[in-house]
């Protein structure tokens, strides 16, 4: 088992700025790819982006592509996201992910975290 716990999130202007962390527990974190989903209301989750194992390659959904970085810590267990240039529409529950090996930019994650509220205030 692996457990995820986010901080991080809060409430933030438009056009701020916001850092996400999730810390990994359980098992060998650099096993695991890592990902980060949100969830708005009334909507599906979705993918935001995702990193491998050694963090050398990275991914991001279109819609934050240039705006949230993704990075890891295999030292300190833990996954970041840095939210710059924060909208409206990214407010949402995110959630941190871990995946055995293989990094996916779909929801086919083998662990979750309980996610951290983002909201951005116009």
């Amino acid at each position: 088992q692996v457990q995820l716990v986010e901080s991080g999130g809060g409430l933030v202007q438009a056009g701020g700025s916001l850092r996400l962390s999730c810390a990994a527990s359980g098992r060998p974190f650099s096993n695991y790819a890592m990902g980060w989903f949100r969830q708005a209301p009334g909507k599906e989750r979705e993918f935001v982006a995702a990193i491998s194992r050694g963090g050398t390659s990275t991914y991001y959904a279109d819609s934050v592509k240039g705006r949230f970085t993704i990075s890891r810590d295999n030292a300190k267990n833990t996954v970041y996201l840095q939210m710059n240039s924060l909208k409206s529409e990214d407010t949402a529950i995110y959630y941190c992910a871990a995946k055995w090996v293989v990094v996916v930019t779909t929801s086919q994650y083998d662990y979750w975290g309980q996610g951290t509220q983002v909201t951005v205030s116009t």
